[in-house]
């Protein structure tokens, strides 16, 4: 038996692109026979509905309403729900983190300010992980592609927030070139979505009692398998229209010539 997880969800209490509430998620991926999901709202600089001169612990407290309503009607009606968060950097990256929850976001507001390789390092040594969401998604509001070699311990190759599958395709080739793990998840923003479009997520062969067991699934490479629905079918010609950049683990701009970097993989 394999359980199944959704990794990447948005509600409306805190994200501003989601139209359904925490709760109102759980009884769809009940019937669609998911095990549980992990609530990502849109963290600090990403497209977060909250707003940014609300005091600290406010802040916090608000931004995990949609976890916390989530949580309380999966735990009335038997799906587990856990935390995480979507943070983005510079409008164009997207990195899901794993593993702390809100007393420590509460102890902690230099978040707010971190970079890259800061929420990397810290991240870690908090017991966490950190997995980049969409690394190839190209739409009009993304000036770069930036490819986070070094401060990622997993990348996101299937995701159903975007509609172009060779974006899937250059991810999961990506994930391959620098040897990590994969995962895959819905992006989804509004309930009804469950129910009209296709689902995704990662496959565990056991049961997750809490956050942590997922974050060891990804540091140990242990997933399962991913749901993909055939999408990293996909045997198009994939191509990136904006400009890449390639950085390191202290989030340094080592190339800008991926094609080169990664073509033994990408094409």
């Amino acid at each position: 038996m394999a359980y199944l997880y959704e990794t990447h969800l948005h509600t409306a209490e805190a994200s501003r692109c989601s139209v359904s509430g925490g709760a109102d998620y759980i009884a769809g991926y009940i019937e669609k026979g998911y095990s549980g999901i992990i609530v990502t709202d849109h963290f600090f600089n990403g497209n977060c509905s909250l707003s940014r001169r609300l005091p600290w612990e406010e802040w916090v407290n608000r931004f995990c309403l949609g976890y916390e309503n989530a949580k309380k009607e999966g735990d009335r009606r038997g799906l587990d729900v856990f935390f995480g968060w979507e943070e983005t950097f510079d409008g164009c990256d997207d990195y899901l983190v794993y593993g702390l929850d809100k007393q420590w976001l509460l102890k902690h507001p230099e978040v707010r300010n971190w970079t890259r390789g800061e929420m990397y390092r810290v991240v870690r040594e908090e017991g966490g992980c950190v997995v980049q969401a969409h690394p190839f998604r190209q739409r009009y509001y993304i000036s770069r592609v930036i490819l986070s070699t070094g401060c990622v311990d997993a990348v996101e190759a299937v995701n159903g927030g975007h509609d172009d599958e060779a974006f899937d395709v250059l991810a999961n080739r990506y994930a391959q070139a620098i040897g990590k793990p994969v995962i895959a998840g819905t992006d989804i923003h509004d309930a009804s979505f469950i129910y009209s479009k296709k689902l995704f997520g990662i496959y565990s062969k056991n049961k997750l009692n809490g956050i942590e067991d997922f974050v060891n699934l990804i540091l140990n490479n242990n997933i399962a398998g991913i749901k993909t629905d055939g999408r990293l079918n996909y045997n198009g010609y994939e191509t990136v229209g904006i400009p890449v950049e390639i950085r390191d683990k202290y989030d340094r701009i080592t190339s800008s010539n991926w094609k080169e970097n990664f073509k033994e993989y990408v094409f």
